[in-house]
């Protein structure tokens, strides 16, 4: 008997700029995903003194390309800010291949996508909203009609299907024209531009979307705050101040929510990857305490208790960096708490005192220390089932909170057979290991976990590297690294089992 509450939201998750495509259809315009290249850009000049180790890792990672004051083209690894330029304009420029532009085809396979997802008997879809459909340069006086309609297409499509939306507001698509002009949410002008857009959405979709987030793996603005804030700067103290910016945003829109539509609920999305120190060693394991309150309690404290912790002010202190607050904050904060925890797992990270003569590995947008008693992916990311359940139970003791998990999924080479068959026998291996211990997490534990959506249920571009070639979906999509394919979808052996999973709610993952 499965130990799942018989109304756990099973599902997929994807986010519109890594499947819609359709970049310059029905009124939208250019995002910031969509000056990212797949993979690095011809225009790529490695910087100096990096380890080799940092070298391999970035090799397959995407850039960000851009003009200087001068009309020159450049790039720059878009996963790390310690590459970026004093200054520059992002841009597309015509030698380069941009991925999004037609990611997987779901903007125009709508309809048979999400026939797909309820023959696998989803009970949710967590996706986002592009920014720039509803507002495509994010200042217009009034929204794009052709882009709510598409998303209220999108959203009759999931109910006639029985299948609950849960929405993503800002999924790394802010308008392009936003962080242009005011550099993201470093400028405080973009507070009342994103409530706006929040609001907008809200008011539209309040009767046909209960579950909504405010900003995808809002602490992963350190690793690619261009992307995630709209921030194209590597300074510490302009990011600081920009994702500040974006908690008052984000406490204004759930105030909004709940005054206006009390049925809505709204939550937060964290990048969660639980900590663990190298060694027994009191001095690592305060280590592991440290990164966890930097990396990313800080972001679901603010969130969920409406008040920035001590030990960021502290930390912020030390490091000379000053938050430009007005008076009003703290009471915004308090009044704008999240209702529940999203957020994504695909590792476990470890950090130590001291890192000398350690492996490190690649992340989910991180460079961790290498975890000796853990499988890699063929991308080098820790394989850590067990970490989830550990990760649930911080999670929830420090909140309590109903938890969400909207991303975990397993990024592979896949190979699609003569017969249209794809055997990935490792994915179901992942998402069955992952499961169980999410259900001992809930029947022993006593964890409140409202759902779990597969990152990504149909083939997307992978967010670090732009490449199609590192799968996740039990969707194939007929698409490659160079943009080649017939956008053909095939289902995986994946999708066979996920579906008799859901069917049992959890209770048969043989």
């Amino acid at each position: 008997m499965s130990a799942f509450p018989k109304k756990f939201l099973w599902g997929g998750a994807t986010a519109a700029n890594q499947c819609e495509g359709a970049w310059d259809k029905d009124g939208k315009k250019p995002s910031v995903s969509d000056v990212l290249t797949c993979g690095s850009s011809s225009l790529r000049v490695v910087p100096e003194g990096l380890p080799e180790a940092a070298k391999r890792m970035m090799a397959n990672m995407r850039d960000l390309t851009y003009v200087d004051s001068d009309g020159n083209w450049h790039s720059a690894i878009a996963v790390a800010p310690q590459t970026w330029p004093a200054s520059g304009t992002p841009a597309i420029n015509d030698t380069d291949y941009y991925p999004s532009r037609e990611a997987s085809g779901v903007y125009d396979h709508i309809e048979e996508d999400i026939a797909l997802f309820a023959e696998m008997g989803f009970k949710c879809y967590r996706m986002s909203i592009a920014w720039s459909r509803i507002y495509p340069e994010g200042e217009e006086e009034t929204p794009n009609e052709a882009g709510l309609a598409y998303y209220d297409r999108l959203f009759d499509l999931c109910h006639e299907n029985g299948i609950e939306p849960v929405v993503t507001m800002s999924h790394y698509e802010m308008p392009l024209a936003l962080s242009n002009k005011y550099k993201g949410f470093c400028d405080k002008k973009m507070i009342d531009i994103f409530c706006k857009y929040s609001k907008t959405i809200l008011d539209r979709y309040h009767e046909k979307v209960k579950y909504w987030m405010t900003f995808n793996e809002i602490n992963a603005v350190v690793h690619i705050p261009f992307m995630e804030a709209g921030v194209f700067s590597s300074d510490e103290a302009v990011i600081e101040n920009a994702v500040y910016n974006q908690f008052i945003a984000s406490a204004k829109t759930v105030k909004y929510a709940h005054d206006n539509y009390p049925e809505v609920k709204v939550g937060m999305m964290l990048a969660y990857a639980p900590t663990y120190g190298a060694t027994c060693r009191p001095d690592d394991n305060v280590m592991a305490v440290k990164s966890m309150d930097v990396n990313q309690y800080y972001y679901s404290d603010v969130m969920c208790r409406g008040y920035v912790p001590e030990y960021k002010l502290i930390d912020l202190k030390n490091k000379g960096i000053e938050l430009i607050r007005n008076e009003e904050d703290d009471e915004i904060l308090k009044a704008g708490t999240v209702d529940y925890i999203g957020f994504s797992y695909y590792q476990s990270g470890m950090a130590a005192a001291s890192e000398d003569g350690m492996e490190k590995t690649a992340g989910n947008m991180i460079y961790t220390l290498k975890n000796q008693y853990l499988e890699t992916s063929e991308w080098g990311w820790t394989i850590d089932p067990v970490g989830l359940r550990y990760g649930l139970n911080l999670l929830y003791d420090r909140y309590h909170l109903p938890l969400f998990i909207v991303e975990n999924g397993l990024g592979a080479k896949d190979v699609l057979e003569e017969d249209g068959s794809i055997h990935d026998p490792y994915r179901i291996d992942y998402m069955k290991k992952h499961i169980a211990e999410m259900e001992k997490a809930i029947e022993r534990d006593g964890v409140n976990l409202m759902g779990y959506t597969v990152w990504g249920c149909i083939d997307l571009v992978a967010c670090s590297s732009g490449q199609m070639s590192k799968r996740y979906g039990m969707i194939y999509v007929d698409r490659d690294d160079e943009g080649n394919g017939t956008m053909k979808r095939y289902k995986k052996d994946s999708f066979f089992w996920y579906k008799k999973v859901i069917a049992s709610n959890g209770g048969e993952l043989d």
